[in-house]
């Protein structure tokens, strides 16, 4: 039967993607002006039911309205694009391979692993359709049911990065069914977890739909991470019972109600398209010059400013509109209220280098709908000037990796250290003062997804990461990590507590720290990933949390529960401002260093490389009075402190990184505290 003929309205521009409006479907893509765009709509098995020509263009849209008796929600669809194929000049348009809409919202799988994605001299007029999902036209409406954003300030803002998939994986009160997967979030056992540690933000790692590169699958890997994107706009289908994006939209809803904000990390400096070599899927085909950075004087090849293969760019109209539309999206749609982006300099990329007044940033800044969302930027990538931590715009927050750097240093009992840590533990004011923030800019960590995990900081000298087939080269080198004695496990008692009072003390300081905290799921009960520090690949129990073990640290989990409250409670530790030692017409300073033998710090003393011991008083925001006192010892020896007097009387106990059942004692006019350990303690009300 001859397929019947599908007339198409001029449509609209904008939005991107395919919209559901009245009368039928709008589609509208971006491509070369020099290229002819064809509208595939397949039938639910995913064969060719249509091919249409979309004749209609605005500046380089192409768009068309098809009636609603041939485009309706849940209809498959792709696109071919005819044009010139002329990699030397930037151009790669073949019709041979069908390709992703690069706003879709939905896609119904990843691409097979076969020769027909790629566009080398064999396979170049192969047809890919048969290896590559289709994308889904997706309802923009969803009954929210009254959902709300918990809209959590930045001061009372605690995160905690996980999986979607890793995080409920082995958790033995999620129902099997739904065990990694946005529903599996969801659960109320999961919930329960997240209210009682008491964060306020779930910072999930890449679920913008995603594939595993070549090269891991002739391993028998996958890219468990997820940093390998080919739809910015649609939830990866792998985490998804049946619908992702109705999933996704349950998911938000659940964690809203309990006042807890989802973050995404996202992926828009690179995509899974790869260099020269790699597939074509989506964005290759449509405007290649115009959607990556290409090698000057050699167009056929890609910039690696990623470390990925390609460098996506945000300095064009197009793919600056395409990543925006797609944050809208995510925002509007979704109910997403932040996002954490991977390498984030390459947003703010133009010809000669990074700059914070890039138009992406100006118009993102400009949209009504970016309003109250959450913008953190992990500032750096491996292009030229890619380190660029304070360099953001004042409405950004960033992931502060010398703040990392230098509590690990700390504990470790490194020299020459203690005035870098009073900075960071003060909120990194020598980065981000001068560009007019606060406190806010600086996401402290101790640990993130790329790296060891707490436990492993604690139990390992070096990364084993032989589980990755890479000959253990891959990962980081330098991990200022430190195995307290034994390479990995032991069963000696004495190095096994004091792995666990220096994790206390790492998640201790992160709490008690000026600044935004983010936790790791599973760093509170001793996950470890067998010293891995680069488990991208590993989808497996290396990197699935452990719950058995959140009962056998029981007295863990509740001691960073304890000061968690303790940071809601107590709007010293997270102040607007940055501190600066000075009474500021208060009765006393906002915060006083002072040695452990009770006078103020000096110049010697803070320049004595052997200094591992400081007492720090926090004041009353109000009264200008001392409220908050915490000894840190990351001395290998005991050390004796004299003791700041109290407006309220003695010291009461809040929290002793060595004794876990110290709680509420009063503290007379000395303290002698063991080696390697941390109390805080408040004044009586």
């Amino acid at each position: 039967m001859k397929p019947r003929e599908i007339t198409v309205a001029p449509g609209s521009p904008f939005p991107l993607g395919a919209t559901p409006v009245a009368g039928g479907i709008n589609f509208a893509v971006h491509a070369a002006p020099q290229n002819r765009v064809e509208l595939v709509l397949c039938h639910p098995n995913g064969t060719t039911r249509s091919t249409v020509e979309l004749t209609y263009r605005t500046g380089t849209i192409w768009h068309g309205l098809i009636d609603a008796s041939n485009a309706r929600i849940g209809d498959l669809y792709g696109y071919r694009v005819h044009g010139d194929y002329d990699p030397a000049r930037g151009q790669r348009a073949n019709p041979a391979k069908f390709l992703i809409d690069p706003a879709a919202r939905a896609v119904t799988g990843e691409p097979l692993a076969d020769d027909a994605i790629f566009d080398g001299p064999e396979s170049h007029d192969l047809d890919s359709m048969a290896a590559m999902p289709r994308s889904r036209i997706v309802d923009p409406e969803f009954d929210w049911g009254g959902d709300r954003r918990p809209q959590i300030p930045w001061t009372q803002t605690v995160i905690l990065e996980t999986h979607v998939k890793g995080h409920t994986m082995c958790h033995p009160d999620v129902r099997p069914r739904y065990r990694g997967t946005y529903l599996g979030l969801a659960e109320p056992a999961v919930i329960e977890d997240l209210v009682r540690l008491g964060v306020t933000a779930v910072e999930l790692l890449p679920i913008q739909a995603f594939t595993s590169e070549a090269f891991l699958r002739d391993k028998g890997l996958v890219n468990y991470w997820g940093y390998n994107p080919f739809a910015w706009s649609a939830p990866a289908p792998q985490y998804a019972v049946d619908d992702a994006v109705l999933e996704f939209r349950r998911m938000v809803c659940v964690l809203h109600a309990h006042n807890i904000e989802v973050i995404l990390d996202v992926v828009f400096n690179h995509t899974a398209e790869g260099n020269e070599w790699g597939p074509v899927l989506s964005l290759k085909g449509f405007d290649n010059a115009g959607y990556y950075w290409l090698t000057p004087g050699n167009a056929s090849h890609y910039e690696n400013f990623t470390g990925c293969g390609n460098t996506a760019r945000a300095d064009t109209d197009a793919a600056r509109a395409l990543i925006i539309d797609c944050l809208r999206w995510w925002v509007e749609s979704m109910h997403v209220d932040g996002f954490r982006f991977d390498l984030g300099p390459s947003l703010g990329r133009v010809s000669d280098g990074f700059t914070p007044g890039a138009r992406f940033f100006s118009e993102l800044k400009a949209a009504p709908w970016a309003k109250g969302i959450k913008w953190i930027a992990e500032p750096w990538d491996v292009g030229p000037g890619g380190y660029r931590l304070g360099a953001f715009p004042s409405e950004w927050s960033e992931w502060n990796d010398r703040y990392r750097d230098t509590i690990r240093s700390y504990w470790m009992g490194e020299n020459y250290v203690l005035g870098a840590f009073a900075e960071r533990l003060s909120g990194s004011s020598d980065i981000f003062q001068h560009t007019g923030r606060g406190p806010r800019a600086s996401i402290n960590f101790v640990t993130a997804h790329d790296g060891f995990t707490l436990a492993d900081l604690v139990s390992y000298d070096t990364k084993h990461n032989e589980a990755n087939l890479e000959g253990n080269r891959d990962g980081h080198a330098d991990n200022r990590s430190w195995s307290c004695g034994v390479e990995g496990p032991t069963d000696d008692p004495q190095i096994n507590e004091l792995r666990r009072r220096q994790r206390r003390n790492l998640l201790a300081t992160l709490l008690l720290s000026q600044g935004v905290p983010m936790l790791v799921a599973g760093d509170e009960f001793g996950r470890s990933q067998l010293g891995n520090n680069n488990a991208y690949c590993q989808d497996n129990e290396i990197s699935w949390l452990d719950w058995s073990l959140r009962d056998r640290e029981e007295g863990e989990v509740a001691l960073i529960r304890r000061i968690v409250a303790l940071r809601r409670q107590h709007p010293e530790l997270c102040r607007e401002g940055f501190l600066n030692g000075k009474p500021n017409g208060q009765s006393s300073a906002d915060v006083q260093w002072r040695h452990p033998f009770g006078h103020e710090m000096r110049p010697a003393d803070w320049n004595d490389p052997h200094a591992h011991a400081i007492c720090v008083v926090y004041s009353d925001l109000t009264s200008g009075t001392p409220k908050l006192l915490m000894l840190f010892n990351a001395a290998e020896v005991v050390v004796d402190f004299e003791m700041p007097s109290s407006p309220g009387g003695a010291w009461r106990l809040v929290a002793d990184t060595a004794d876990l059942s110290a709680e509420g004692l009063r503290a007379g006019s000395r303290q002698i505290r063991p080696p390697r350990s941390l109390a805080i303690y408040e004044r009586p009300d």
